[in-house]
Parts: C-alpha cells; structure tokens; sequence
C-alpha cells in the first residue's frame, strides 16, 4: 500500500510539473503571436508617418510641410505615455493632428476586422473599420468612420503612441534638419504577463 501511495504521489507531481511546462509554452507561444502583432503595427504606423512630406529651411531654421510631421512649438511633438492632440498650424492652416492610436483585431466569419481610433476635431473619438477578408482584398468601399466603438469583445486591443522629435540629440549632439520618429505599440491586456510592449524609430529629413 505504501509503495502504491509513494507511486502515486511521485506521478502526480510529475504531471504537475508537465501541466506547468504546458501552460507556460502555450503562453510564450501566445506572447511571441502579441509581439509580432505589436512590431507590424509600429512598422505600418511608421511607414505612414514616412511618407509626408516635411522640409527644413536653413537659412531660417523653421520647420514646415505636413502637419502630420512637422515640429512647430519646441523640439518635439507627441508623446509616447499619453494620448496627445496637438493643434499644427503649417501654410496658414490650422489642423489637429492626433499623436496616438488604438488599433482593434476582432476575427469574423473567416475575414478579419481592424478598429482604429482617432480623435476627431472637436476631440470626439471616432473609429474606423477595415474589413480584411479571406480573399486577401481590403473591403470597398471600406466602413465610415462611426462615434461609437462596435463589438469587440472577442478583439485584440493595441494602443499606439508616436513622438516626432525635431533636431535630435545623438551622444548629446544635436543632429540639425532631421527629426526621430519614434512609435510604441502597447498590447491592452494586463492578463499577458510580462507585458507586450515594442518600440521602433527611424530618422528622416
């Protein structure tokens, strides 16, 4: 009977012990999916970024082109802790340009839903759908933008935040006529442990 209890204990905890080597690949594994999720969004976001159009003048040291990315009041623009709107003006014009985003990924029968959120104008968050069906086409015409968030119980949630830095330092020294664009990608579920965080810059004219 002893050896029998002695048996039994020694397989139970080596099936603990497995159930514990389990959970936790499944949870890398998991991780790993959230990471990669996270570096193409910071990708896209700054491969969007790139393509405004921004021109240093040198003789009067003035930052101008696209209120998107250019810098106009002190050295940087955006943050990457906190959602920041920012009122750009660049060829007598106005604009409130949104330096973060929140970015939705909700399966649907075989396609798959992208949410993004933005700030409008008037401050009032707007959120835009793309459908990406199996086809690999994005839906057309893609979903107007709406003022109330649609179902995403079942969604992935990342938040992005971008900082646009005007004249960088590098080694203390700054780097005149160039600016550091920097995103953070955040996964929104305090239940992946540790958490999912990525960042990414590139530097551009």
């Amino acid at each position: 009977m002893i050896e029998v209890l002695v048996a039994a204990f020694i397989l139970a905890v080596g099936l603990m012990a497995a159930a514990a080597f389990i959970g936790n690949a499944i949870g890398s594994t998991a991780r790993s999916e959230y990471m990669n999720q996270a570096a193409t969004l910071a990708s896209e976001k700054l491969e969007d970024l790139n393509r405004w159009p921004a021109q240093y003048n040198v003789n009067t040291g003035l930052d101008s082109g696209d209120p998107h990315v250019i810098v106009t009041n002190g050295t940087s623009a955006g943050s990457l802790t906190s959602d920041v709107v920012q009122n750009v003006t660049a060829n007598g014009t106005t604009e409130a340009v949104n330096y973060f985003d929140e970015v939705y990924f909700s399966p649907s029968q075989g396609s798959l839903e992208e949410i993004v959120s933005s700030l409008d104008a008037s401050g009032n968050a707007q959120y835009t759908t793309i459908t990406h069906p199996a086809t690999g086409m994005l839906q057309d015409p893609p979903a107007a933008p709406t003022s109330t968030l649609p179902n995403v119980a079942q969604a992935i949630g990342f938040k992005r935040r971008w900082i646009i830095e005007f004249n960088p330092s590098v080694a203390g020294t700054p780097v005149t006529g160039v600016r550091r664009i920097t995103v953070e990608v955040d996964l929104e579920n305090g239940a992946v442990q540790p958490p999912v965080q990525f960042q990414m810059s590139i530097v551009r004219p």
